[in-house]
Formats: C-alpha cells, sequence, structure tokens
C-alpha cells in the first residue's frame, strides 16, 4: 500500500446533532439545550457534540450517546438526517493553525413527549421543548438542520407510520387527523382524509366507539401495520 502523508492533508472532524420533534399544544416542537460551555455559551441549540473516533464509534452511536449524556433520554430510535458541512458553520474551525473543517452529521426522530422525561446533564444547563413558531436565537447553524428535518419528517408523515406513532394504538381518524394536521402544519379535509384512509385498508375496525363533540359516536381503529408494510413496498403515499 502506497504511503500517505495524511498530515498533508488539512483536518476534518465530526460531529454530529440530533433533532428530536413532537407534538405540544397542537403544534410540531424541537428539544433545545441550553449550552453550558463555549462557544455559544448559554445559546440554545440541538444536542450534539463530537463522534469519538478514537473508541472506533459510528455516528448513530455517538449521536445515541450524546443525547444521553445531554438530555438523559436512552432507547430513541433515530433516523440519519443530513450531513452539514458548509464553511464556517462551527467558529472552532477558525482556531486550528490550517484550514481546517467541522462537519455535522444530523439524526431526528419524533416521539411522543409525554413518555419522556428530559434532564440536563454534561455540557448542558437546561432542556427544553421548543415550538416550531417560537424557536429562540440558535446556535451553530442548527435553524438550518432543523428546518431540513421539518421538510424530511412532513414528507415522511406521507408514507411512513410517522403520524400514528403519536396516537394511541387505538385511535378515531378525527384524532388521527388531528396529528397530522399538527406535523404539516396546515388543515386538511376531513372527508377527503377518511375516505383516503378507509380506501387504503390499513385501518382495522376494533368495534369500538368513542363520542366525540355532538356528532355519532365514531369509531375506534387501530393500524394495520402489515398492510402498510405492503403500501409501502408498492411507493403508495397515504394522500396526494
Amino acid at each position: 500500500m502506497k504511503n500517505y502523508n495524511v498530515d498533508a492533508y488539512p483536518p476534518m472532524f465530526n460531529t454530529v446533532d440530533i433533532a428530536l420533534f413532537s407534538i405540544i399544544d397542537n403544534e410540531l416542537a424541537v428539544m433545545l439545550i441550553q449550552r453550558a460551555e463555549e462557544p455559544y455559551k448559554g445559546f440554545w441549540a440541538l444536542p450534539g457534540g463530537y463522534v469519538d473516533v478514537e473508541n472506533d464509534e459510528d455516528a448513530l452511536a455517538a449521536a445515541k450517546r450524546e443525547l444521553q449524556e445531554e438530555t438523559n433520554l436512552e432507547n430513541i430510535y433515530l433516523e440519519q438526517l443530513y450531513t452539514f458541512t458548509k464553511k464556517g458553520r462551527d467558529p472552532r474551525e477558525s482556531l486550528a493553525n490550517r484550514p481546517c473543517r467541522i462537519f455535522s452529521i444530523a439524526h431526528f426522530a419524533i416521539i411522543d413527549y409525554q413518555k419522556v422525561k428530559a434532564i440536563a446533564g454534561s455540557d448542558a444547563s437546561d432542556v427544553a421543548w421548543f415550538k416550531i413558531s417560537k424557536l429562540p436565537k440558535l446556535s451553530f447553524d442548527h435553524s438550518q438542520i432543523i428546518d431540513t428535518a421539518v421538510s424530511r419528517i412532513r414528507n415522511k408523515i406521507n408514507y411512513t407510520n410517522v403520524g400514528f406513532e403519536l396516537v394511541p394504538k387505538k385511535f378515531t381518524i378525527p384524532e388521527l387527523r388531528s396529528v397530522f394536521e399538527k406535523v404539516l402544519g396546515r388543515e386538511l379535509n376531513p372527508t377527503n382524509f377518511r375516505t383516503k384512509l378507509l380506501k387504503l385498508e390499513i385501518l382495522e375496525d376494533t368495534g369500538e366507539k368513542k363520542v366525540e363533540g355532538r356528532g355519532q359516536p365514531a369509531p375506534i381503529y387501530k393500524l394495520d401495520k402489515k398492510k402498510l408494510l405492503e403500501l409501502q413496498k408498492n411507493g403508495e403515499t397515504l394522500f396526494n
């Protein structure tokens, strides 16, 4: 194997950032930590940190470790979002004595915030949920990461079970529609929503009913995961 002088190449460091989303007060929200260290000490940011290459850590393992260290959350299913590489995205690049780049491999997930309890730890002085419409001033390029993650989630809800993860195992169609509307940030036609779902045959009627408002009791359904998986394999989407 040819010998290379690795010192001749500009240094590159890999970090991870994690965007966790949930529905809070009828709106999509994201979990942020308040940084306890420089750079951006006191600013809000996504949980994250450096990949521990010395211990052969990969990006996903680093994301899970950083999430646990900074928020005390474990066993969260994370999906890789995008790699952010723009020059100057991290002010620590300028501290190197030669050209340097710090990449971030971002991950995301959407969870039920009521089922978890985040506690600030490590280099975080606080942790809190913020509605997407009322985000504080963020550090690094985390506004861009959040925007990218929101777009991905709103696209995924059209062909995965993302929306179903935010309702109980048994639900009414109006309850499901409400979740979809909150994630998408727009209203959906009730009749069209119901007609499309029933046509796809991915809902199993439990035979139970629930009183909602002044109308007739609404049928209670549960998701048929096998049929949804079949639709996904066939490229079928929930909504056009």
